[in-house]
């Protein structure tokens, strides 16, 4: 039996499996570049002349790059008899919504979707361990 848990968030995701009593923990990088959108001329004046932003550039890239995340995260949880996911704020939810319109062989194998706070490496290999040690 291979469990596999994800912690996740925008900048990298933790991929721990356990497998015959054996743990492995894997970080992927997300890659997904900050945009620090900036607007203005710069002037201390009212109504002076302003830069176009252009956010729905930013904001189509920022797109393209979860999904690439999200992709390599899939390909690397894929074999897994059960997955849990869980994260600090909305990108675990939104990799479970990928694996739901994207990956139904995977999105059926999911047993928890569950909010936590940031942690420490280890923090994540015993949440994990927990999860999968009591029944799940």
């Amino acid at each position: 039996m291979k469990n596999v848990g994800v912690w996740l968030d925008k900048e990298k995701a933790l991929v721990v499996t356990i497998e015959n009593g054996t743990e492995n923990m894997k970080t992927i990088q997300s890659n997904i570049e900050t945009f620090r959108i900036h607007g203005g001329s710069g002037t201390r004046f009212k109504g002076g002349p302003q830069d176009v932003v252009q956010d729905s550039r930013y904001l189509e890239r920022e797109k393209h790059q979860t999904k690439r995340y999200f992709d390599e995260l899939a390909e690397e949880v894929n074999n897994a008899d059960s997955l849990a996911i869980f994260g600090p704020a909305e990108t675990f939810e939104k990799f479970k919504k990928e694996l739901e319109s994207s990956y139904k062989e995977l999105d059926a194998k999911v047993k928890t979707v569950k909010r936590v706070d940031s942690m420490t490496d280890n923090q994540v290999k015993a949440l994990i361990r927990d999860f999968f040690d009591n029944g799940n």
